[in-house]
């Protein structure tokens, strides 16, 4: 721990082999520095590390943070995170903040300067970097960005010291640029949390007489910090896009970024457009016990299960459906920037669970509704898809032998591991058991976050080569081709050079064929599918759905295989 003797040897070596001066000095320093009390908390925890030791350190001062419930569910729990923080007592509200944020991310680091870097046994929570004076060094700053890429959680305080007295109050000197820049570098997105606290008015007299004095008082300001508290107003996350290219230079930013921090807590308008946390996950043990009661339909080669839910009152299924469709829709770009994404349908509809027994994960997930069933019990309004289509008479005469599916996803996680295809596994299972649903239809989306031209090729590729063969659904928005678009111009006769063609158009425009489009164009025959109209969703962050519709009779062999046949 701490040693006066110490920091006179590295700091003050003039003043050694004057006794005059040293012994003064060195009384001076151990009152100030507290270096009797220091030493005795350190041995009252020898062997603790990381927030076990940060959490002893806030008992042993007996000092506490407080926070809303509903605000903690602004930090996401997952992805790659700065948090940017005032700095009002310059010792136990940064071990604080570390220890609020720990709640949710067992992930998180902290931007710590010499002084907390000497505390060894918070190494392992700390990215050491020089913040008072200097220039960081190109190590400290790659370490910061590989935890980042790594969707780690980074705390900054962007003052690098503690808040003076200002004629606004107790607020942060100037703020460094370095958070910005190492977020923008890391196409990360940035969390204010403002903290409500301050030390004692000897401190920031103190201060306005003599700065440096008042920094050699902090530690004898953290032990008038005991059986006190911090409150944290825990701001909603800004997304990268909201700053990444704004028009501003860095400086502009950073002055508002600190304007839009001092404002949380207070009934002032945020400066930055922010963004809906996504809830929490559900709590594994009650989830596992939801799922295991279901209808169990298969079990995939890996040992992945796939079971049918339907609603019967409140579960933490249908609340971790809903978390996770969020998480994986707002990865590409679309979503509906609620901490759930639930409608009124899911408690009607029924859903296509992937399992990963291993990890007690949902790996993905389908919505699926017997057309029969809801227009018998809700009307056909009940049906998702009739708030964004009028139907013919010919759609309307296939709803009895028709289920639409819809709102499906695979967490971010199980990407590329065929948790897709699996999922068509279940539903051919469904298929086998309930033989009278011939047809299969729904919205597929197209992220509005694809360049327009791509949007377009995707619009244009897919109602070329798999036109309706009647009209059958007319969009409440419909989606308008651009006239002067430069996109490839198909025309629907030889779907395998043509589909070569809009692989590599997308590529060139760093884009790529959404997987749902693959997936349900090589179900069937010809014949078999049918994209019957494309519309636009105001409330999926307007997103482009393709209306599909799959006639089952007509599965590829191979398919047909794959799927349906009794395994």
């Amino acid at each position: 721990m701490l040693s006066v003797d110490k920091v006179v040897n590295d700091k003050l070596p003039l003043i050694k082999g004057k006794p005059w001066l040293e012994k003064p000095t060195t009384w001076v320093l151990r009152n100030l520095l507290h270096e009797e009390d220091i030493q005795k908390f350190g041995k009252s925890s020898p062997s603790l590390e990381g927030i076990d030791f940060v959490e002893h350190t806030l008992d042993y001062f007996n000092f506490t943070y407080s926070y809303s419930s509903q605000e903690l569910d602004n930090i996401p729990v997952s992805g790659r995170l700065v948090i940017i923080a005032n700095h009002p007592i310059g010792s136990l509200d940064g071990l604080a903040l570390l220890k609020l944020v720990s709640e949710m991310r067992s992930d998180v680091k902290i931007v710590a300067n010499e002084w907390l870097s000497a505390l060894e046994p918070l190494n392992s929570l700390l990215l050491p970097v020089n913040v008072f004076g200097g220039k960081p060094s190109r190590k400290d700053i790659r370490n910061i960005h590989n935890h980042l890429h790594d969707e780690g959680c980074v705390i900054l305080f962007p003052a690098g010291e503690v808040s003076r007295l200002r004629p606004n109050g107790v607020r942060d000197t100037h703020w460094q640029s370095g958070f910005l820049k190492i977020a923008k570098a890391t196409q990360s997105d940035i969390l204010p949390i403002r903290l409500d606290a301050h030390n004692s008015a000897w401190f920031y007299t103190a201060s306005m007489v003599y700065k440096p004095l008042a920094t050699m008082l902090l530690v004898k300001e953290m032990f008038r910090q005991q059986r006190k508290q911090v409150k944290c107003h825990i701001g909603q996350r800004i997304p990268v896009e909201a700053f990444l290219h704004q028009g501003l230079s860095v400086n502009q930013q950073v002055k508002l970024f600190k304007k839009h921090l001092y404002r949380l807590g207070t009934q002032k308008k945020p400066i930055f457009p922010t963004q809906t946390a996504i809830a929490r996950p559900e709590s594994r043990q009650p989830l596992k016990a939801a799922i295991e009661a279901c209808e169990l339909l298969g079990e995939t080669p890996c040992g992945k299960k796939i079971y049918l839910y339907e609603f019967s009152g409140s579960s933490p299924i249908l609340r971790e459906i809903g978390r996770l469709r969020e998480v994986a829709f707002r990865t590409v770009g679309e979503g509906t920037w609620r901490k759930r994404d639930l409608d009124e349908y899911d408690t009607w509809y029924m859903h296509l669970i992937l399992w990963d027994p291993d990890d007690l994960e949902i790996a993905g997930a389908y919505r699926l509704g017997d057309c029969n069933k809801i227009i018998e019990t809700h009307g056909q309004n009940g049906l998702y898809s009739d708030g964004f289509y009028e139907f013919s008479d010919a759609m309307k005469e296939i709803f009895p032998q028709s289920l639409e599916l819809g709102r499906s996803f695979v967490q971010p996680r199980y990407w590329g591991k065929r948790s897709l295809d699996y999922l068509w596994v279940g539903i051919g299972a469904l298929l086998r058991k309930h033989p009278n649903y011939r047809y299969l239809f729904g919205s597929v989306s197209i992220s509005n976050a694809l360049p327009k031209d791509a949007q377009a090729a995707l619009v244009k590729f897919y109602s070329s080569h798999f036109p309706p063969q009647t009209p059958m659904a007319r969009a409440n928005i419909p989606y308008r081709l651009n006239t002067d678009s430069t996109v490839p111009d198909f025309t629907g006769n030889n779907y395998a050079d043509e589909f070569v063609l809009l692989k590599s158009y997308m590529a060139n425009i760093g884009s790529a064929i959404p997987t749902l489009y693959k997936q349900y164009s090589e179900l069937c025959e010809p014949g078999g599918v049918q994209f019957l109209e494309f519309g636009v969703d105001p409330d999926f962050n307007h997103s482009i759905d393709g209306l599909v519709l799959v006639d089952t009779t007509k599965l590829s062999a191979k398919k047909r295989k794959r799927y349906l046949e009794t395994r």
